[in-house]
């Protein structure tokens, strides 16, 4: 008999947590991970833009906001060959997972056609394929899940309640809504946020909080803030002691997500170029099982491939074999 993880967290629950003794915390995680996943693996993604910029929404934190001064140029979608040759790329450097980013806010009929391809393509190299285009319709979800997506990101950012102090052209329940499609049509959901917004303790109890009371998301990335000058949020936190997040706070979030969401992979995402390989290390040992590879997250800078490739041979951690999940209803089956 499958037991199915808990969604009846309450903040309480949370908030005990964070507040744990950080070394029983980290050991309790670990203790967690290692039940629901093979210890000393992480998985390695390569996420690429496939279409940068002039996204009409005002995410405080994104240089591809139209309402960012930020020197992002926009650009059309790339062509499917290019994408798939940048797949092919990354497979041969070792990654498992190949994540395409639009930055739009919902994807228009005419771009529908070479999505399906570019999906279709990947999968054809053996990878596991995600997506992430902004809001989706159910009919569009339903395309994505026939074309043979994986995954689709759509993060929920932030807290419930402090969703409104980061973006204002949608709503936290918008979001909501994209999920519920994603899942109705069959695709795993990736679903995490930002730590570093200027956020409180708080905010991240409810940010975990609605994360592990929703049907837990199979992937969830975890962020810490990339400061970029031209942001709402690059400008209003520069040279301030919250422009970095505390790093034992972050590695906190990671292992309060390990232990609330056991069955997901935890990803350790944006922000790991300004982490100390110890700060890393760290968050593996609390539960994160993947990163996204690469000299650039979107637009944002990340850890290069070789930098990547001697911090886990130091650790002695392996990359993950390839092994696409496939849709949910495939793993019920």
């Amino acid at each position: 008999m499958t037991v199915l993880p808990r969604t009846d967290w309450t903040r309480a629950e949370i908030a005990a947590l964070f507040d744990m003794p950080f070394m029983d915390l980290v050991y309790e995680a670990q203790t967690v991970h290692r039940a629901h996943h093979p210890r000393n693996e992480v998985q390695l993604s390569t996420l690429l833009s496939i279409k940068t910029g002039g996204c009409p929404e005002d995410c405080g934190y994104c240089s591809q906001s139209v309402e960012a001064d930020s020197g992002v140029k926009a650009t059309k979608l790339m062509d499917v060959r290019a994408v798939l040759q940048a797949a092919a790329q990354a497979k041969d450097n070792g990654s498992g997972r190949f994540c395409m980013g639009a930055a739009w806010r919902n994807p228009k009929e005419r771009d529908m056609p070479a999505l399906v391809e570019m999906i279709q393509g990947v999968r054809q190299m053996g990878m596991e394929t995600c997506m992430t285009l902004g809001m989706l319709s159910e009919g569009q979800a339903r395309q994505l899940a026939n074309a043979g997506l994986d995954y689709y990101n759509h993060n929920i950012d932030t807290a419930p309640e402090n969703y409104a102090n980061i973006i204002s052209t949608r709503t936290f329940e918008d979001r909501i809504e994209t999920l519920e499609n994603v899942r109705a049509a069959g695709i795993n959901v990736c679903c995490g946020g930002i730590v570093g917004l200027g956020e409180t303790r708080e905010d991240r109890i409810g940010f975990i909080h609605a994360l592990s009371t929703m049907p837990h998301p199979e992937s969830v990335p975890i962020n810490a803030l990339v400061p970029v000058k031209g942001t709402v949020l690059g400008d209003m936190l520069a040279d301030t002691p919250l422009a970095k997040i505390d790093e034992i706070e972050f590695v906190r979030t990671v292992a309060v997500a390990r232990i609330t969401m056991p069955a997901s992979m935890v990803r350790l995402s944006a922000g790991r170029e300004s982490m100390s390989e110890s700060c890393q290390a760290l968050c593996f040992m609390a539960g994160a099982n993947s990163i996204f590879t690469g000299d650039k997250l979107l637009t944002a800078p990340n850890s290069g491939d070789d930098k990547d490739a001697a911090m886990l041979g130091k650790l002695g951690i392996r990359a993950m074999p390839a092994a696409p999940h496939g849709h949910l209803e495939e793993a019920a089956e």
